[in-house]
């Protein structure tokens, strides 16, 4: 009983450890976004035809923070993965190790994809649609607040749900899911993935086809690359109980003579 609660007091030790390294890795990247946020905001507002207006001091503060955080999270996310993997890695068997740590690049590479997805193709595509339907009949304003906020809800959920494959790649490697579950439980991810954008969606219809189809899109490649996991798990498998299932069946026929 003693040896099973020290374990569990090494376990979360460990894992505090783990989580400490990952968020003095956010404050260190979100020092640097804070450092350069004025050249972060003039990326963001290069495109626009108007200049954005604050309704009081506490905004600019605002904007800052929030700029500064976007840059935090997207370094964050490969230090985050990697402690992760070094807190199950023990428990991982070797294979698994470097199946699993191959996922880490992968993450980070697919956050800023997602990213750069939400900014470059969906964003503008809504927010077009968007002053378009206004027409003549408003003048076409934007607080710093408002715009970022949308900018937010039209990248950061992608970059997070672009994730999405090699997560799935990562548990099907490791024995949890398989294509056939995911094939399965498809219609209720799919209803899931268009409550998701409808959320992060501007409220009208058009903005929620369009947030829609690239996430469903995605569900499918995931249920493909899984598939292609799952048979390497499968032949690697087969090849590993012919290779040692022979050696230990010769043990035994050598044990009994």
């Amino acid at each position: 009983m003693e040896d099973k609660e020290l374990n569990l007091v090494d376990h979360l030790d460990e894992l505090r450890k783990r989580l400490i390294i990952s968020a003095v890795a956010f404050i260190v990247f979100f020092g640097v976004g804070f450092v350069y946020v004025k050249d972060i905001y003039e990326f963001f507002v290069r495109d626009l035809d108007v200049k954005l207006i604050v309704l009081g001091p506490s905004d600019i503060i605002w904007i800052y923070f929030m700029l500064a955080t976007i840059i935090a999270i997207a370094g964050t996310i490969p230090v985050l993965a990697t402690q992760l993997w070094l807190f199950v890695k023990p428990a991982l068997k070797p294979i698994e190790r470097k199946i699993s740590l191959s996922y880490i690049p992968a993450l980070f590479i697919l956050f800023i994809v997602g990213l750069a997805f939400g900014y470059f193709v969906i964003f503008p595509t809504v927010l077009n649609f968007l002053v378009e339907l206004s027409g003549d009949m408003l003048v076409t304003n934007f607080t710093a607040e408002k715009y970022f906020k949308f900018i937010m809800h039209m990248t950061i959920p992608f970059g997070i749900l672009f994730e999405l494959p090699v997560v799935v790649m990562f548990l099907t490697s490791l024995g949890i899911i398989n294509p056939y579950v995911l094939v399965k439980i498809r219609k209720y991810a799919y209803f899931v993935l268009i409550v998701i954008s409808v959320v992060i969606s501007p409220p009208d219809f058009m903005s929620d086809i369009i947030v829609t189809i690239p996430l469903l899109i995605l569900y499918e490649i995931s249920i493909n690359l899984s598939k292609l996991v799952y048979r390497r798990k499968l032949k690697k498998e087969k090849e590993w109980q012919e290779e040692f299932g022979d050696t230990e069946e010769n043990d035994r026929e050598k044990t009994s003579v």
